[in-house]
């Protein structure tokens, strides 16, 4: 149960916490740290002005590199276009084990004559067959389409594979050429 001398104290406790952050310095915030250039941060490279160079005059000769790396490389750093190998062409899943059923059915039927054939009884061994040999028919030609999907997906995982090596590869050419420019002209480039 409260009282009113507890919740006196409570309240002269929140008043002389206060009063002591109200008498405390603020932290200074600490400095802004110079932007960099638009371009060398889009690139992912830090770039140091090492002879005293102006922001302006960066932001000048980022520009310059930019375009001479792009001219020495043909590589757009802004719009790279992955370059991939097409996909070699394997069996596609809908065409995967087709004729299997078919085959299947004859060749059980055959099988199954020969066996109808020593109980005496061909046609229904025939029949028995041509049943089972559906059956295996239809099972091959679900494994072949299994088989078919696993090989499309394991090709695309490849492809999208190559495609972020490539771009990777004309981003570090690129970057490489943008950080020789920018040397040449007293900055310190990583």
């Amino acid at each position: 149960m409260l009282t009113h001398n507890s919740v006196y104290a409570a309240g002269a406790a929140l008043l002389l916490s206060l009063s002591l952050q109200a008498q405390q310095p603020q932290a200074a915030a600490p400095a802004a740290a110079p932007a960099a250039g638009p371009l060398s941060s889009s690139l992912g490279v830090y770039v140091f002005p090492a002879k005293g160079q102006a922001p302006q005059q960066q932001s000048n000769d980022e520009t310059a590199c930019f375009g001479w790396a792009k001219t020495q490389t043909g590589i757009d750093p802004m719009a790279i276009v992955p370059q991939v190998q097409p996909a070699q062409q394997g069996q596609s899943t809908a065409n995967a084990g087709s004729g299997s059923v078919a085959r299947g059915a004859v060749g059980g039927a055959v099988a199954g004559t020969a066996v109808g054939a020593v109980a005496g009884n061909t046609g229904k061994g025939a029949a028995i067959g041509a049943t089972v040999g559906v059956l295996s028919g239809a099972a091959h030609r679900n494994q072949a389409k299994q088989q078919a999907a696993a090989q499309e997906q394991q090709a695309a995982a490849q492809q999208q594979q190559q495609a972020q090596a490539s771009v990777a590869q004309q981003k570090a050419t690129y970057n490489r050429a943008f950080a020789a420019c920018l040397e040449g002209k007293g900055y310190t480039v990583k």
